[in-house]
């Protein structure tokens, strides 16, 4: 492999973790309500999805583009059952604020 092309790995190696930090705080600090809390954890896979190409590229090898195709996949049903999980609360507490969800029993 190419110098150059290590080096552009390392530095979306970095990026990919600066990302992945970012959405951990941003989980941690915005419990406002769940949709805003629902945002970082899409940043968090694009990390994720950017980790596994560069580690595939660099180890050349296609098993991580292969993983990375299914990210989107992953993302997409993460978002479908989300909002339908936000609808039901919705519907039932009349506010999709997480401090009267706190108050489920179940």
């Amino acid at each position: 492999m190419l110098e150059g092309a290590k080096s552009i790995g390392a530095g979306a190696a970095t990026i990919a973790s600066v990302g992945a930090a970012i959405g951990i705080r941003g989980i941690l600090l915005n419990r406002r309500n769940i949709p805003i809390m629902s945002m970082p954890i899409e940043s968090m896979l694009l990390a994720v999805n950017l980790n596994f190409l560069v580690f595939s590229i660099s180890s050349d090898d296609m098993m991580g583009q292969s993983f990375a195709s299914l990210v989107p996949t992953v993302a997409a049903a993460e978002s479908a059952i989300g909002l339908a999980i936000f609808v039901i609360t919705f519907r039932v507490r009349r506010t999709i604020a997480v401090e009267s969800i706190n108050s489920i029993q179940g």
